[in-house]
């Protein structure tokens, strides 16, 4: 009996789907006289991983619905693998094995972070436990610092861990999730200056890790951003440190303990990201909404499917069309007597429209009866252009910023303006269809630092990825108890005259201690996990400087795979026994979050054919798999009975 050895870097829930992905294929692809041994190697607990663990403030919340989130593969998901269905959140959360922190969670509910990391840890023992018999997967509670792979084409690869161990493997996968980065230019000029006067400034990371001892009670903080890391740091501040909401609903009171800072907040549209949807659309069929413009049809006609595209020209024009036709499309089904006409003239006439200019929006009017059914992409981006300039008053901005919000709440929980949830939809969809263009090198670098991971990844967090309604509701009770101030749009933070500076206008505040609410700009340049380190040194990943036509420096932007997920190297070949997946990878399917069910998740599916491939790529034969271990051996688990974190 032969061996195939495979090593697994990081252990978090993109470890986790692979590993029964792989137990899954094991049944029909390859030879069961050839034993499959799966290494796993994270400091973190095994499911969750670090950004999942269980070791964080159960005040923190998930930003989906308990229905709305699975680890495992279902019907709707085309992949060449068995399936092997299990349980959602909300399933589990309602089931025998659920655990006692899960409660009376509810499918609807938004369920706390750690009630999340008792889930994958059950789904990893679950995982573990139903592996055939020829599937072994060894857990290693220690963190990988070096790779090396000697042989023709690098084909046996070694993996030093932290303690000494050295795992040898045919194959690694570097799921690591979000890396560690050093500041970027910006933040360690703050940070250095803020040191050398005595300032506080906590640089952008996941707020779970921060350290927020240095924000004061009473004092004013500056805190640029307000994404999903602002209402975390929000949280925090307010109820983490002993103030209470009463009231039901979106009525809600907040009583401050004392000990908050004022927290004055503002960012590049000085508003939060949209809430989520609050309702269900009953008409509508379950499952993604198929594309109708941005189709890889149509992409790959667009250069004889081989030249680059020109994202600002031939690729935006499309996705704000799909993003439009799904919008409108929903109006006409759901609200026809909002509209004039149909839908299919309406969709010719957008077609022909000029995107880039307001030709769209004109076009629409014509078919609406209320000019507040218009879908403007400008708008939507940034919601305050129309109504804030840099001399509007410190009062009126709160005033306003205040009522977009207050509307937001409003408008999220308002089935009549399913349109949103419509546009929602497609939203994942043409995030997985620039996924695709990215993995296929069919985008320049600058497009794809600049536009893709830049500004359609922040549209995408903005209108698809926000809070909870109820942190909405919340922020708005703290506004009015004085404990969070809106400074508005195009927030700029300095330090001044012995001072940080929050200037978005002529509005000022200066205070000692400063928030860069947000994680950090992915910049594979910045990386100081070692073994990805060691490798983008080495050149055996890709990491290139990208400057935009206009001299602006954009970084190196996110590590890169090509499309069967195999790392580039610098010289832009591609490493056979070398696979990247996750959040910290351009284009990696399924690295926004976690699936719904029903809805085909792109991660399962490139989790399938990665799991096939390291399941059939021709390795040698060994008689056994081997691990050299330094004097002091690291504890693992060796088979199916996984029971203690790694």
């Amino acid at each position: 009996m032969t061996d195939r050895r495979i090593v697994v870097v990081g252990a978090g829930p993109r470890a986790l789907g692979l590993v029964e992905r792989i137990g899954a294929n094991a049944r029909v692809v390859g030879s069961p006289r050839e034993r499959v041994q799966v290494h796993v190697v994270d400091p973190h607990p095994p499911g969750g991983g670090r950004i999942w663990r269980s070791a964080q403030s159960p005040l923190l919340w998930m930003n989906s619905e308990a229905q709305d989130v699975t680890v495992f593969t279902d019907a709707s998901v085309t992949c060449e693998g068995p399936v092997v269905p299990g349980p959602s959140l909300a399933e589990w959360a309602a089931g025998p094995d659920a655990s006692a922190a899960a409660g009376a969670l509810s499918a609807r509910d938004f369920a706390p972070r750690v009630v999340q990391a008792d889930y994958l840890e059950w789904a990893w023992r679950r995982v573990v436990s139903t592996l055939p018999e020829h599937v072994t997967v060894h857990a290693h509670a220690d963190r990988a610092v070096e790779l090396h792979g000697t042989g023709a084409e690098g084909g046996h690869q070694q993996v030093t861990l932290a303690r000494g161990a050295v795992l040898e493997g045919d194959i690694v996968v570097l799921a690591q999730g979000y890396l560690d980065q050093a500041p970027a230019p910006d933040e360690q000029r703050l940070l250095d200056d803020a040191a050398s006067r005595g300032l506080t400034y906590v640089p952008p990371g996941h707020t779970a890790d921060l350290e927020l001892e240095g924000l004061r009670p009473g004092e004013p903080v500056v805190v640029r951003g307000m994404g999903l890391a602002f209402i975390d740091l929000v949280v925090l501040l307010g109820e983490g440190r002993g103030g209470t909401f009463t009231g039901e609903g979106t009525q809600l009171t907040y009583h401050p303990s004392g000990r908050e800072p004022v927290l004055h907040v503002g960012s590049r549209r000085g508003v939060p990201y949209h809430g989520k949807l609050g309702y269900e659309v009953r008409s509508a069929a379950s499952g993604p909404a198929p594309l109708r413009h941005l189709t890889r049809e149509r992409l790959t006609a667009l250069g004889a499917g081989t030249a680059a595209l020109d994202y600002r020209t031939q690729v935006w024009p499309l996705v704000v069309l799909e993003l439009a036709v799904a919008h409108y499309r929903r109006l006409f089904e759901a609200h026809p007597e909002r509209t004039r006409g149909t839908f299919d003239a309406l969709e010719r006439a957008l077609v022909t429209a000029d995107v880039t200019s307001g030709e769209l929006t004109a076009v629409a009017l014509t078919h609406l009866a209320d000019p507040e059914d218009v879908f403007d992409i400008e708008r939507i981006d940034r919601p305050l252009r129309a109504v804030i300039d840099q001399a509007t008053r410190a009062a009126d901005v709160e005033r306003v910023v205040a009522e977009h919000i207050r509307r937001d709440v409003v408008r999220r929980a308002d089935a009549s303006r399913s349109s949103d949830r419509a546009v929602f939809d497609t939203l994942l969809g043409v995030y997985a269809a620039l996924a695709e263009l990215v993995v296929s090198g069919r985008l320049l670098d600058e497009d794809r630092v600049r536009h893709v991971e830049g500004h359609f990844h922040g549209l995408f967090s903005f209108l698809a990825s926000g809070p909870p309604p109820r942190r909405l509701a919340e922020l708005l009770a703290l506004h009015r108890a004085g404990v969070v101030r809106f400074l508005g749009p195009d927030l700029e933070l300095t330090i001044e005259e012995g001072a940080f500076v929050g200037r978005s206008g002529e509005r000022v505040v200066r205070a000692r201690a400063a928030v860069d609410a947000r994680l950090p700009r992915p910049d594979s340049a910045l990386v100081t996990d070692p073994l990805v380190a060691g490798l983008l040194a080495g050149g055996e990943l890709r990491s290139r400087p990208v400057t935009a036509a206009d001299g602006t420096a954009l970084g190196a932007g996110q590590l890169v795979a090509d499309a069967r997920a195999r790392a580039v190297r610098a010289d832009g070949t591609v490493h056979p026994r070398r696979y990247l997946l996750g959040p910290a990878v351009s284009g990696s399917a399924g690295a926004g979050g976690f699936s719904r069910p029903r809805f085909n998740g792109p991660g399962f599916r490139q989790n399938d054919a990665v799991a096939r491939d390291l399941l059939t790529v021709a390795v040698s034969d060994r008689a056994t798999a081997r691990l050299r271990l330094a004097p002091h051996p690291v504890p693992t688990t060796r088979d199916k009975d996984h029971r203690h974190a790694s």
